[in-house]
């Protein structure tokens, strides 16, 4: 090593003074100068994870590391290292009119821990991980990680081609949610979890298995405290060390996309945890968040808010966004607490939060930066999805953003799982007072791109499983679920199921312990299971349970007033209409014989799906594989077909071929 250019950089002081007003918030100004950017359309810049942060480099023959950190109103800045043993002021960072401290520090290697030494307006001097780290060290402990993110080599240029020209809103999309840290855990005593490596082949080899076209995996981006599931983050672009390194998460990734799963990622731009070595005062001052506790704080979960109105926070968090597609190759983000970004005053009272310039409820910086993410997300990885946790009626959600839009992808149908559930923790007896809470959902069905959700919120808090929601008796809590999947796979919208209501876990899910695989094995949770995976089947196989999901020429009521028998009935159709199936559903324990509903067509139908199959668990109640149409008037349709209704189940009718037409047409 150069001995004189170590010494001169170790010990050589900032030359820009503290500056006591930080420019003006109007003024834009780039946090790095004379480096392409990716700008949105007021300039944010989406890219910035390629120059603030630590990044290795060679200088005069010297190997070491360039720093780069965003601390406007701090005094002085220095990186603490092992190479300093951690004392402030060793190694000196030099200040910028854009408040941007930069320096390159030689001996650093890949793989050194690194924290910032920040001495704020107020003269203390506190330590902060680095908001742009690549990694970060396992919790407790809390420094930053030097990690060259290249030498990677990707073996999924044949995916993401694919991907690029898929319209999904014409897909099967069938997502499967997990948390890595609960879904499956070692056995030996010194392991907590498995790696990247190994969940990535135990969850491809799962997910074949019961058909699923994609993971969703709650945040994988670093968190101090296993108690919030990822979603108090403090490292927005390192993958969790719980599971192995970033290298460790891109074969992941890689690996789903080598076997046809794609790979979607919660993402939290809400709110961030207030812990001491993140970005909250991050100078010594409100950097990140607001100043104002009414516009900086959230009641509910003790966390910071974003200042979404200061350009260099947007930069920050679309840099994030855009970091996990371009770097990791992932296939959608998964926006959470949409709502608690567009509403001043959610979860606060009268007198407790701030009206925006026109006296109203909207923050219309995030709104702002949610259309900024979309257009930059959705031109510049076509094929990419961003779906909304939004449970409010806000408009657009997922309407283009030259619209007037948010620019989604697709949103949460939170109503829909509201109403859902709600009717079918009801005693069958009690649901024909509450028929149309399942019908009304067609009323608003088609407003948004809806994916229909059964998610980690619904099991959690003394909610119950979802088998464990489910009223009756043994047999009753297991036909009534895999009515509810049935009923979810087969109205519009994608699927969304949380790992362990696939096999009917009893217990609510537990973070801290893996899923109850020891249930496998037993009759009815085996039938559940592969009841699941059947439906995966279906609906992928059927054109017309997924072509046309957010459009009303997809879908047709057949019979939806029969509450006294809690009967429905709807046929879903193709792009083309050539292709369409048949659904009944029975919400009572109650066998119908002869039920007749009106059909689209004149043909044989074949039962390709019954919920009450024995091999799901079931009574065995059904049409023995087929049903005929006759010429008799039902339902508003020239012709219909008798049914054997199972108890508590679901039938699915697919048109065979044509028969003959009858000169004589009798009339129910």
């Amino acid at each position: 090593m150069d001995e004189s250019l170590y010494t001169r950089l170790r010990r050589r002081k900032p030359t820009v003074p503290w500056r006591q007003n930080p420019p003006a918030r109007h003024v834009r100004r780039s946090l790095v100068a004379n480096v392409p950017t990716i700008p949105t359309s007021d300039g944010n810049q989406a890219s910035m994870y390629r120059h603030l942060g630590a990044h290795l480099d060679r200088i005069n023959g010297v190997d070491g590391t360039r720093f780069a950190v965003w601390a406007p109103n701090a005094r002085e800045v220095s990186v603490l290292c092992d190479q300093t043993h951690w004392k402030h002021g060793e190694f000196w960072l030099q200040g910028s009119s854009a408040g941007v401290w930069s320096g390159f520090v030689p001996g650093i290697s890949n793989g050194a821990t690194y924290k910032y030494g920040i001495r704020t307006p107020q003269g203390n001097v506190i330590e902060k991980s680095d908001p742009y780290a690549f990694a970060g060290e396992m919790r407790p402990k809390t420094a930053s990680i030097v990690y060259d993110l290249g030498n990677f080599e990707w073996h999924d240029v044949e995916w993401r081609k694919r991907r690029e020209t898929t319209n999904w809103s014409e897909q099967p999309v069938s997502v499967y949610e997990v948390h890595l840290g609960s879904w499956r855990r070692p056995t030996e005593p010194d392991r907590i979890y498995f790696s990247y490596r190994e969940l990535a082949h135990m969850l491809v080899e799962y997910c074949q298995e019961m058909g699923y076209t994609h993971l969703q995996l709650m945040p994988v981006t670093e968190h101090p405290f296993d108690g919030s599931w990822g979603y108090q983050a403090t490292g927005y672009f390192a993958p969790t060390s719980r599971f192995g390194s970033p290298h460790d998460f891109m074969y992941f990734v890689d690996y789903c996309h080598q076997h046809g799963i794609g790979v979607l990622i919660d993402w939290v731009p809400g709110h961030f945890p207030m812990d001491a070595h993140s970005l909250g005062r991050f100078d010594g001052t409100a950097c990140y968040e607001h100043a104002d506790p009414r516009l900086g704080e959230h009641p509910d979960w003790g966390t910071y808010i974003f200042n979404y109105g200061r350009f260099e926070v947007r930069d920050f968090l679309l840099s994030s966004a855009r970091f996990w597609l371009d770097v990791y190759h992932i296939d959608g983000i998964r926006v959470d607490a949409v709502a608690s970004m567009l509403y001043l005053d959610y979860s606060r009272r009268e007198g407790e939060w701030i009206p925006n310039v026109f006296g109203g409820r909207e923050n219309l910086e995030a709104i702002q930066f949610l259309k900024d993410m979309n257009t930059v997300l959705h031109g510049e990885f076509p094929g990419i999805m961003t779906i909304a946790e939004e449970s409010t009626s806000w408009g657009g959600v997922s309407r283009p953003v030259y619209t007037g839009g948010l620019g989604f992808s697709m949103k949460w149908d939170m109503g829909w799982m509201n109403d859902t559930l709600k009717y079918m923790q009801f005693e069958p007896v009690h649901r024909a007072h509450h028929h149309s809470e399942l019908s009304f959902r067609m009323v608003y069905a088609f407003s948004e791109n809806f994916v229909l959700p059964l998610s980690h919120d619904e099991v959690v808090h003394g909610k119950r499983s979802m088998l464990s929601q489910m009223p009756g008796d043994y047999w009753q809590k297991f036909a009534n679920l895999r009515l509810l999947y049935g009923y979810q796979y087969t109205m519009p919208g994608k699927k969304l199921l949380f790992m362990g209501g696939e096999f009917g876990q009893w217990l609510e899910w537990n973070y801290n312990t893996e899923l109850d695989w020891a249930l496998l094995g037993h009759e009815k949770h085996d039938g559940l299971r592969r009841f699941v995976g059947d439906l995966n089947r279906v609906y992928r196989e059927q054109l017309a349970l997924h072509e046309v999901d957010f459009e009303a020429d997809g879908f047709a009521w057949l019979q939806c007033d029969d509450w006294q028998q809690s009967v429905y009935a709807f046929s879903r159709y193709s792009k083309d209409r050539n292709d369409f199936v048949v659904v009944v559903l029975n919400f009572t324990p109650v066998p119908r014989f002869d039920y007749r509903i009106g059909v689209p067509k004149f043909c044989d139908y074949s039962e390709i799906l019954n919920s009450d199959s024995q091999i799901y668990g079931g009574s065995n109640v059904g049409n023995q594989g087929k049903v005929i149409a006759e010429k008799v008037r039902a339902h508003g349709q020239p012709q219909s077909v008798r049914l054997s209704l199972p108890p508590l189940g679901m039938l699915v009718l697919k048109a065979t071929k044509n028969k003959p037409v009858l000169a004589s047409v009798k009339k129910l």
